[in-house]
């Protein structure tokens, strides 16, 4: 299993942040090919400090081949593409892998 982490810093605006992301980013991420799940949550803090990310998503691929691919297909580059449009916070990727 080969899982890619998005990490989305905080946005200049959450509101519209949020109504883009579930409205028009995870409608294009959910189709990419070999994609066997895809979540996503708002980050919170253990302490007062606020935490170093709004917003974690994960897109679970069963290896490294798969994701490749999904990534490199016309759904995987229109997501990849359309992230520009809202991540005003700046976004840090990985891959974890079992």
């Amino acid at each position: 299993m080969h899982i890619l982490t998005v990490l989305y810093g905080h946005p200049t605006d959450p509101g519209a942040f949020d109504e883009y992301y579930e409205k028009t980013h995870a409608p294009l991420a959910e189709p990419i090919p070999g994609l066997q799940s895809f979540t996503y949550r708002h980050c919170s803090s253990l302490d007062e400090n606020p935490p170093p990310y709004y917003l974690v998503a994960e897109l679970t691929f069963d290896s490294m081949e798969s994701l490749q691919a999904g990534l490199g297909s016309e759904q995987g580059q229109a997501a990849a593409g359309d992230v520009p449009n809202f991540a005003t916070g700046g976004v840090t990727m990985f891959v974890a892998h079992d």
